[in-house]
């Protein structure tokens, strides 16, 4: 049968959550402004050193977190580094990855959870993966880039995947490949860094693994049935 003549494919762009275009147009949109400042047509002489005053105001460093904690400054000036620093990327090519995995792993976890949802662990992702890299890590690099809650999303996902796995009756292992193949990328980039420029990369690993595992985590009361899916789910195993 042929179709209708009338009938127009839905674009994907129709298709996705708005919290999910929101979030990319975030992403994109910042980084658009620093590439347009840096080359002289926004902001004049001084827009060229937006991206470093951004970095400095809204990075998340160790010596971030000493002030908070030790020095007792729960200024919004320090808080806000916790949820903004993700929309503050370093080069071109992080943002080009941030907003490609957030869109594609945005769409399937704001179908399944809900965009409210997806939108609280976002976030929560971000300041645990923040938290635990102040906590691990004493060097003064700061934390940048919207890699740690696209890993927490990446977590939301894998908890998806591992329940319709075991729904179908297989190997619920294979729900973890993707977070496999993204660590194996990461340390070959890490070790091909290494040798290139002499020095090691920032241990930001620290920051998405983090958030990898509390959105896991974060899923098992997030997802359809909570708790209780996630018990059923075990017991089935035993």
């Amino acid at each position: 049968m042929e179709p209708d003549s009338d009938t127009k494919p839905e674009s994907l762009f129709h298709t996705l959550p708005p919290l999910i275009i929101g979030l990319t147009l975030l992403i994109l949109g910042i980084e658009v402004v620093f590439q347009l400042a840096e080359y002289g047509m926004l902001g004049g002489a001084q827009g060229v050193g937006w991206r470093l005053a951004a970095i400095d105001q809204y990075g998340f460093s160790p010596n971030v977190l000493d002030r908070i904690l030790v020095a007792g400054d729960y200024s919004f000036d320090m808080l806000i580094r916790l949820v903004a620093y993700p929309f503050i990327n370093v080069h071109l090519t992080q943002v080009a990855f941030c907003a490609a995995l957030t869109l594609a792993l945005g769409k399937f976890t704001a179908e399944y959870y809900g965009s409210i949802k997806v939108a609280v662990l976002y976030l929560l992702t971000a300041i645990v993966g923040a938290l635990v890299y102040g906590l691990l890590y004493d060097g003064g690099y700061p934390l940048l880039g919207g890699f740690t809650p696209v890993y927490g999303l990446i977590g939301a996902y894998t908890y998806a995947l591992w329940l319709r796995l075991g729904q179908a009756g297989e190997n619920q292992l294979l729900a973890f490949r993707l977070i496999g193949f993204l660590l194996l990328i990461q340390l070959i980039f890490g070790v091909m860094s290494g040798f290139l420029y002499q020095t090691p990369p920032p241990p930001t690993w620290i920051a998405e693994l983090s958030g990898f595992f509390a959105g896991f985590g974060l899923s098992v009361l997030l997802a359809p049935g909570g708790w209780s899916t996630f018990v059923a789910r075990m017991r089935d195993r035993s």
